[in-house]
């Protein structure tokens, strides 16, 4: 069993900040990629940023210096430090990973979270 749980969003205004965490917890052996996604109301999921387990990043090019993604091997977890935010950032965040469980090894597979509201009023 994998789960994964998300934390940090919430209501801002304009030009402030929020910061975003997602752990992975449960029988879990290893973990490569990890990623944040958002969706809008009425929008398709997109791709917010991605992180290698070497640490390389990518992120859309709308974001790029205002939003960070780190991440610590060692407590499973993905962060997403989100800075000068705008009403058009509202949307649920979804974290997902890309890990293998003790039962498949070697075999990975993706994993979301259940998503985290972040409000941002004009």
């Amino acid at each position: 069993q994998v789960q994964l749980v998300e934390s940090g969003g919430g209501l801002v205004q304009a030009g402030g900040s929020l910061r975003l965490s997602c752990a992975a917890s449960g029988n879990i052996f290893g973990v490569a990629d990890m990623g944040w996604y958002r969706q809008a109301p009425g929008k398709q999921r997109e791709l917010v940023a991605s992180i290698t387990s070497s640490g390389r990043t990518n992120y859309q090019d709308s974001l790029k210096g205002r939003f960070l993604i780190s991440r610590d091997n060692t407590e499973r977890t993905v962060y997403l430090q989100m800075n000068s935010l705008k009403p058009e950032d509202t949307a649920v965040y979804f974290c997902k990973i890309n890990l293998s469980t003790l039962s498949s090894r070697g075999w990975y597979s993706l994993y979301w979270g259940q998503g985290t509201q972040v409000t941002v009023s004009s």
